[in-house]
């Protein structure tokens, strides 16, 4: 009651809130609408002219009379943009009278001239848009609407009425037979039913003519009524042994068909079809007698093929099909058991071999107009089903069904060899083909191993691939998808049991991946030829993933973590070389790709093969690199021939791979060689990028083969990445003592030193190139580089020659910073004397420069030192350079300076 309360409160509240925000809307209505009006006044006035009627008025005999001369055209005025959208509003105010819209509709002048006599000319009609075509019905609109003309078309009373009729008479015959409420004995009672129902019989049969759809709905009635008289007397009284009662329903349901098929009455076969089926189902004792049931089920089966012998009905295929399969699989799923096998397997035989040939002579009667028509329920649910419960029925015996699906196929087979030759039946030929291979694929998982399964999956989806690339049908290119994936579905099965640990290579494992690879390779190449990139594209990286990660998987279980990366150089190598193989043969971005990759994963093998044995020529590696530089060089030939841009790629990538293992080489035997000297082994790292720098300077052509010319725009690039390794290193070796044991260390005379000289002036050689003088940036870069450089020379000179240790406490020691200044102290005094003397100021401000940065690190840093001999000779040297720099090289004159001084000469 409160809740009622409160909402009739919220009620009356919310009525003077609702009020207002409708007033609140008309009023905004109103004024939009005073504001349209005063639009259209405004574009009347601007115009001068009113709008136009929706309505045309058609001059009168009289004005047509009164026309003297056409009136003159008045000049054009080209309307205005903004005019388009309110000349559409005009239109819609309401048409004024036509005596107005005379006058207001033309401007003055042609008020006063009569109207053309001709008519304006009336456009074209447009034609009118094709309309839709209609969308087919799903299969549930469709039942619903068959159901729903069943019980509106026709005789409706006597539809329902048999149907209920049918359902009494059953009810009552159970239920007298277990009340025993009839006294008389039960063949009296039977021949009474049998009598009722063979006289309804015979009266339907007399007004067949007169009224059809009564005397049809009272056969199949009858004729239900007289096959359950029979199932009741055979199975509910035993007055009937089973062979009598086998032959009155073989006599009845032929009777019922013969009748359905002479009337050509559809709804007389699915009635008596109906009480055909539901006879055994209303009357069941539950004595479990399955071979009763499903003989009288065969009798009734053959009924509906008789039938289809003549019609081609296909409700009542339909019907047949579901009632059979259905009720025995109820019966399979809570009645079977092993000892019923020699029983019921004859049944699912002849049940099979009922519904198999239904769709044959569906297609042989059905109508001329629809060639198309097959019935695809049958086509396929048919062996689907029956394989399914002959699965059951073989739980456990997975050869047996093996051969089972075998024979299916086989006859599948059989069946599309056998139509081929035939008119009317080509629709079945690819159906019973798809059926055959789909049979025979299913025996494969069910008769071998996993393994074994994965191999015949893949080679049979590539078969199927090719064969609808041939065909130019998706159906079978799906399939032949579809089965290379469970091929790879099947070989991890069979991986998860265990791994095969035979022989390397010659193993179950190796060869089913290997297969399942070639099916993607082999899918691929027919896409390719059938000019679908896309598809061929994914199949071929489907076999590469397989084929590489098939190599790992070898590598990985029966080689020693010490020799894999000398296997995987020499896979790599063997991929590579034959991707480049079939690519010089048939071009294609994936397989130059593929070619270049394996180039290129030489260079973290490598670094894997000096991680595990010090060295990549150690233990297998000698062997291994001589398969890749063989197979390397055959690569780039291919490639070469081929013309693809991925040639100069993989070369570039060849020698850089080179260069890095002759590094790791040299490192190795610098390391093993008695040689105490630390710059020795930098040195030797070095080595081949120097050389390389060298070759690609003065040396082209020797780096240019294979592919000559069209190498030459990878020059810089080369040099490029080579100079950035170079920087690294000299970078890195700034920080390094380079000590030249057993050799005397000698300034500039050392390995390291050497190195970095030789590294810098390859550098400077290549910005260079055929000019004389670098671009200012680069000066100054390579300015300090030498400095830099000269400033490491310093420090080790201590290092050797002044005993200090080589460490972050060297700087901080009196003999490295009096070195450094006397060092940069003369540096710069022979730029600022160079500077003066060559009239290059830039040059005597450099040395300048210099000179004042020692000045700042006399006085933060020397100053420290003024307590030893040392610090104290490195102010007076400076001091001393300072001032004789300031006598003998005064600054040069500035370029204003010096053309006033030449203008003055």
């Amino acid at each position: 009651m409160e809740g009622l309360i409160g909402l009739l409160v919220l009620a009356i509240l919310a009525v003077p809130v609702l009020l207002v925000v409708a007033l609140v809307s008309i009023s905004g209505l109103k004024q939009r609408m005073a504001e349209l009006e005063t639009e259209v006044a405004q574009l009347r006035r601007r115009t001068g002219e009113a709008p136009r009627q929706t309505a045309s008025v058609e001059p009168t005999p009289g004005d047509w009379m009164q026309q003297s001369a056409p009136p003159p055209k008045a000049p054009f005025a080209p309307q205005a943009p903004g005019a388009a959208a309110p000349a559409a509003s005009v239109s819609a105010t309401p048409a004024t009278p036509p005596a107005a819209a005379s006058t207001t509709a033309r401007p003055p002048e042609a008020v006063a001239s009569p109207p053309s006599p001709s008519p304006s000319p009336r456009p074209a009609p447009s034609p009118r848009p094709a309309p839709p075509a209609p969308t087919r019905p799903d299969f549930v609109t469709v039942g619903i609407r068959a159901v729903k003309r069943w019980f509106s078309v026709g005789n409706v009373p006597v539809k329902i009425g048999m149907l209920v009729l049918l359902a009494g008479v059953a009810a009552l015959l159970k239920y007298a037979a277990d009340q025993g409420w009839m006294v008389m004995p039960p063949e009296l009672k039977l021949a009474g039913v049998a009598a009722a129902a063979l006289a309804a019989l015979v009266f339907a049969w007399r007004k067949r003519e007169s009224n059809r759809v009564f005397a049809l709905s009272l056969q199949g009635g009858a004729i239900g009524v007289l096959l359950l008289v029979v199932f009741a007397a055979f199975k509910g009284f035993g007055l009937l042994p089973a062979g009598a009662a086998f032959a009155l329903s073989v006599v009845l349901v032929a009777g019922a068909g013969a009748l359905a098929v002479l009337q050509d009455a559809k709804a007389l076969a699915v009635f008596a079809l109906l009480a055909g089926f539901l006879a055994p189902i209303w009357l069941s004792t539950g004595s479990g007698n399955h071979v009763a049931l499903f003989s009288y089920y065969a009798i009734i089966n053959a009924a509906i093929v008789g039938i289809a012998w003549y019609r081609a009905w296909r409700v009542l295929n339909l019907l047949g099909f579901a009632f059979t399969f259905g009720i025995g699989t109820v019966w399979g799923v809570l009645d079977y058991a092993p000892h019923k096998y020699a029983s019921t397997q004859p049944f699912l035989l002849l049940f099979f071999l009922f519904y198999l040939a239904i769709p044959l002579l569906f297609v042989r009667r059905r109508p001329p107009g629809r060639r198309d028509l097959i019935d695809g329920c049958l086509l396929f649910g048919v062996p689907l089903v029956a394989f399914s419960l002959q699965a059951g029925l073989m739980a456990g015996r997975p050869m047996a069904l093996a051969f089972c699906a075998l024979g299916l196929g086989a006859l599948y087979a059989a069946l599309a060899w056998w139509l081929r030759q035939r008119r009317g039946f080509e629709l079945l030929l690819p159906v019973y083909a798809m059926l055959a291979v789909g049979f025979a694929t299913l025996a494969v998982p069910l008769a071998l191993s996993a393994q074994a399964t994965a191999s015949v999956f893949a080679l049979e989806g590539a078969a199927l691939v090719w064969l609808g690339l041939r065909q130019r049908r998706r159906l079978p290119q799906f399939a032949g998808a579809g089965l290379q994936l469970a091929a790879a579905v099947a070989f991890a099965v069979a991986q998860s049991k265990g791994v095969d640990s035979s022989v390397m290579v010659l193993n179950g494992s190796f060869m089913s991946a290997l297969l399942i690879a070639l099916a993607g390779f082999a899918s691929a190449r027919a896409y390719r030829a059938a000019g679908n990139d896309t598809p061929a594209l994914a199949y071929y990286a489907w076999g590469l993933a397989w084929w590489v990660l098939n190599g790992i998987h070898e590598i990985d279980v029966y080689l020693l973590n010490r020799s894999a990366p000398d296997a995987l150089l020499a896979f790599a190598a063997l991929t590579g070389w034959l991707a480049a193989e079939v690519h010089r043969r048939r071009p294609a971005g994936a397989l130059a790709g593929t070619a270049l990759a394996a180039l290129v994963a030489a260079a973290p093998l490598a670094l894997w093969q000096s991680a595990a044995h010090s060295q990549p020529f150690a233990g297998h590696g000698l062997w291994a690199w001589l398969a890749f530089a063989l197979l390397g060089v055959r690569s780039l030939l291919c490639l070469r021939d081929s013309g693809h841009r991925a040639a100069a790629v993989a070369q570039f990538a060849w020698w850089l791979v080179w260069a890095l293992v002759a590094s790791l080489l040299l490192d190795w035997l610098g390391g093993q060689v008695a040689m105490p000297g630390e710059g020795w082994r930098q040195a030797l790292v070095v080595l081949p990028w120097l050389a390389l720098a060298t070759l690609a300077l003065y040396r082209w052509r020797w780096l240019s083969m294979p592919l000559g010319e069209r190498f030459d725009g990878w020059r810089q690039r080369l040099l490029t990445v080579v100079f950035a390794v170079l920087g690294l290193w000299w970078v890195a070796a700034l920080f390094r003592a380079g000590g030249a044991a057993p050799l005397p260390w000698l300034p500039l005379l050392n390995p390291l030193e050497l190195a970095q000289l030789a590294a810098l002036m390859l550098a400077l050689r290549w910005q260079l190139g055929d000019a004389r003088r670098l671009p200012p940036p680069l000066g100054i870069l390579f300015a300090l580089l030498g400095f830099a450089w000269l400033t490491a020379l310093v420090l080790r000179a201590v290092h050797h020659w002044g005993g200090e240790p080589w460490s972050d406490a060297l700087l901080s020691t009196s003999l490295a910073q009096t070195s450094l200044t006397v060092v940069w102290s003369v540096l710069g005094m022979l730029g600022w004397v160079a500077g003066s003397k060559r009239g290059l100021r830039t040059l005597w401000l450099a040395g300048a420069v210099l000179m004042g940065v020692v000045l700042v690190k006399l006085v933060l840093v020397d100053r420290q030192h003024l307590g030893n001999l040392l610090g104290i000779g490195s102010f007076i040297a400076y001091g001393l350079l300072c001032t004789a720099v300031g006598y003998f090289a005064p600054a040069p004159p500035k370029h204003g300076e010096l053309e006033t001084v030449e203008q003055s000469a």
